[in-house]
């Protein structure tokens, strides 16, 4: 009975002992939270998804209140958790231009052509460690939906083998970029209507033998545009975003269809415009030939 009791003293007094070491290293260790960290996060939608570049919105709050990240930090949130945020900051929200994911490749079933019949587990990464996949272009989109099992927001699915991005659904998380292992997902504006779904910098030749609707490197969109927001370069046209002013012509003229225009209807317009324009112009010389001849 004594040694129940003794072990129970001694177990009372190293609790007491072990709890006095607790309350003493706590005040010594205190790092006192900044309030405003508690706000930011209750701010910040919850989605924890590193868009940000920080570990959750978490490590965004506290980065924020720390001052090391911006008030426009969180990628999803948009202008409206921006100036939430900005708010509680005490500062300016700047503005934010709201971005989505964009597939550079056109390449479907019906478009590109195959090296070879996959039969294997059906992700992009395996797939694509396998003689660069089964395509004959060796830039095109696997179509095994690892981007799809990445994205959180349901914003990108495959379609007759190419993955398409919804861009009412995207929040430009980034997930289905840094897991593409043939990088041809990137960012563009979400206003941007006009972009070049192909990502190769084979020759126009390769191309040609390889899909119906890649990039040639012809030079006629360069040519063409009117901003001077379009240039081939490494055998690929790039448009840069801050001249394009969507109109739509150099989609029109592409000879392969490798630029892609949201607005279908006004494209159809653009290209029966030039195919009337061009009829004229055969007509009338057609007619100066007959006037010549005759006289």
């Amino acid at each position: 009975m004594d040694n129940i009791l003794f072990a129970t003293l001694i177990l009372g007094v190293m609790g007491l002992v072990f709890g006095v070491v607790l309350a003493v290293a706590a005040k010594v260790f205190f790092v006192e939270m900044d309030p405003r960290v508690a706000q930011v996060l209750d701010a910040l939608p919850g989605a924890n998804c590193g868009a940000c570049g920080f570990p959750g919105c978490e490590g965004l709050a506290n980065a924020i209140a720390a001052g090391s990240a911006p008030a426009n930090g969180c990628a999803i949130g948009g202008q409206e958790v921006a100036q939430e945020v900005a708010s509680i900051m005490g500062v300016n929200a700047g503005e934010m231009e709201k971005e989505v994911a964009v597939v550079r490749c056109q390449g479907t079933c019906d478009a590109a052509k195959d090296k070879f019949q996959y039969n294997g587990l059906v992700d992009c990464r395996l797939m694509g460690d396998f003689a660069q996949g089964a395509k004959s272009c060796s830039s095109g989109c696997l179509g095994g939906g690892t981007c799809v099992a990445a994205c959180e927001f349901d914003a990108i699915h495959v379609v007759n083998g190419v993955a398409v991005v919804d861009k009412e659904k995207c929040v430009a998380c980034r997930k289905c970029i840094d897991i593409c292992p043939k990088n041809i997902i990137g960012l563009m504006p979400y206003k941007q209507q006009t972009e070049v779904k192909c990502s190769t910098h084979d020759a126009g030749k390769v191309v040609r033998a390889n899909c119906s609707v890649g990039c040639i490197a012809c030079g006629i969109c360069e040519k063409s545009c009117p901003k001077d927001a379009i240039h081939v370069t490494d055998n690929l046209a790039k448009i840069d975003y801050e001249k394009c002013i969507n109109c739509g012509i150099c989609a029109s003229k592409c000879p392969t269809g490798a630029i892609d225009v949201d607005y279908k209807e006004r494209l159809e317009k653009m290209k029966e415009k030039d195919r009337l324009a061009k009829e004229a112009k055969a007509k009338a010389a057609k007619e100066a030939a007959a006037q010549k001849t005759n006289a």
